[in-house]
């Protein structure tokens, strides 16, 4: 009997495309689950809220884990860096919560988007890496940015308007660390591992919020509603991640990384729609000057990678 013949291998244009539609479809998820949080806002604390998503989202990690890879899946490589990538993502998620339930989702989201910038800085510090001539002016350009958006979150909430860019400096020391324990683990091992580590993070500020005397960090038995869109949350989160992961196998980094930007017009629909957030002129002014600097500097390292890649044509 003759075999078939072989399928025809995909075109690098057909992958890319590919890729790129899957990251799109995985960081647009990403900001869905962020507006269900945005619901929830008066009826339980962020940092409840942030626990919750994370204790379900680790319980469910396990059981993949377990179910792909058996109990030998189960390691703690690079402890020290493993802890420090779980305390940045939970500080940078109880920020990030507690900020979209005080300020329009659209700016708390822009304000994230000086994370790359923010990375390039603290790799520089902490790890020694080159710092691209161009992180500078970009960082500069979206620190501007960051200003305008901040302008009338400030004069309305006070220093609580900061806290999207705690959240933003918390993910650039996750990613970091990220780098620090590349390659020691699977991928499934690496998210259950940073959300293993957040959860009691974000648990413990939970309950000393409880406990602070505030009664809008008060933790209540919440009601049915709440305990199902927290799991929602944790559900999308999780497929959106493995969605991104997919996308980078599909196509590189580079190629796939400014599909993140489409959380910024995820973020204003549902801020228009479900809770009358209109978008301040000056503030999406800044929005624009943040993803124009992060552009920007993701474009001139491509192009510099490319000239130093072996067999490039001077």
């Amino acid at each position: 009997m003759t075999p078939p013949d072989p399928a025809p291998p995909a075109k690098a244009g057909d992958n890319d495309a590919q890729g790129m539609m899957i990251a799109l479809l995985g960081f647009g998820c990403l900001t869905i689950g962020d507006g269900v949080i945005k619901s929830i806002a008066g009826e339980w604390p962020g940092t409840a809220v942030a626990g919750m998503r994370y204790l379900i989202g680790t319980v469910g990690l396990l059981i993949i884990l377990l179910a792909v890879e058996g109990r030998k899946g189960l390691r703690f490589p690079m402890p020290w860096a493993q802890i420090g990538r779980g305390v940045s993502v939970g500080v940078a998620t109880i920020a990030f919560f507690s900020a979209i339930f005080l300020m329009p989702l659209a700016d708390a989201v822009a304000i994230q988007f000086t994370s790359p910038m923010l990375t390039a800085l603290l790799s520089a510090l902490i790890l020694g890496e080159r710092l691209p001539r161009a992180a500078w002016p970009a960082t500069l350009i979206a620190f501007a940015g960051m200003l305008l958006i901040l302008r009338p979150n400030v004069a309305d909430l006070g220093w609580a308007a900061l806290l999207p860019v705690v959240a933003a400096l918390g993910i650039s020391a996750m990613m970091v660390f990220n780098r620090m324990v590349a390659g020691s683990g699977s991928v499934l091992l690496m998210q259950l591992l940073i959300s293993a580590i957040a959860a009691p993070v974000i648990v413990l500020a939970a309950i000393i919020g409880h406990f602070s005397g505030f009664e809008a960090l008060r933790v209540d038995t919440p009601g049915w509603s709440v305990v199902g869109r927290c799991a929602f949350v944790a559900v999308t989160a999780t497929l959106s991640h493995l969605l991104i992961y997919v996308a980078t196998t599909k196509a590189s980094a580079a190629i796939t990384a400014p599909m993140v930007y489409v959380q910024l017009l995820t973020a204003a629909i549902i801020g228009i729609v479900f809770f009358g957030d209109w978008p301040d002129p000056l503030a999406l002014a800044g929005a624009m000057l943040i993803i124009g600097a992060g552009l920007w500097l993701w474009w001139r390292e491509r192009r510099r990678a490319k000239l130093l890649s072996p067999g490039t044509p001077a």
